[in-house]
């Protein structure tokens, strides 16, 4: 019995996935929608305490994605900024300090001070990387991006307004809401 025991404790550590701690933890809004985001074809703006975090689904992606901006902002980036560019979760901060959380270790990253990508009317790189990634997705895989907006409960209307804005300056008008399952009220 005990045997049965530890092997099932085995299998269970080794098939067990860690959860990647996120760069700006949120506590999303509750509903009771069970609407699940797709795998791939996505890419997530989380957004939390006025800042703008970006994060997409799929590697080569990602690297395009990084290209496409790197031409844009004339920004060089070598083949191992981009691969650790591919690997990397989330991120939130101006193009130009990019090089510079990249340089950082993955564990490290998640507790650097990133302040957001610039949204603004002079510098606003959100709207960059949202349309470079959809150019991305579209020459690598045939298909139109997914985005979804990631807000915290917390967070002041106008910061969610503002992402959404941008993303209707580009005629994205579908998107998803992030929210926390809650039970159904009976």
């Amino acid at each position: 019995m005990c045997d049965v025991a530890f092997l099932l404790l085995t299998f269970f550590i080794l098939t067990a996935t860690a959860k990647v701690p996120e760069v700006l933890p949120v506590d999303t809004p509750a509903s009771t929608v069970q609407t699940k985001l797709p795998e791939t074809d996505l890419a997530t703006l989380t957004v939390g305490k006025g800042k703008v975090f970006f994060d997409l689904k799929g590697r080569e992606v990602r690297k395009r994605t990084l290209e496409l901006m790197a031409q844009k902002y004339k920004v060089d980036f070598s083949d191992t900024d981009m691969d650790k560019f591919a690997l990397m979760e989330s991120f939130g901060v101006p193009l130009q300090s990019l090089k510079q959380i990249l340089d950082m270790k993955s564990a490290d990253r998640s507790k650097a001070n990133q302040p957001g990508i610039p949204k603004d009317s002079l510098d606003n790189q959100l709207s960059d990387w949202v349309q470079n990634a959809r150019i991305a997705n579209i020459e690598l895989n045939d298909k139109e991006l997914q985005i979804a907006i990631k807000g915290d409960a917390k967070e002041e209307y106008p910061a969610i307004r503002k992402v959404m804005d941008i993303l209707q300056a580009q005629k994205v008008n579908s998107f998803s809401l992030v929210t926390g399952l809650r039970g159904k009220e009976k």
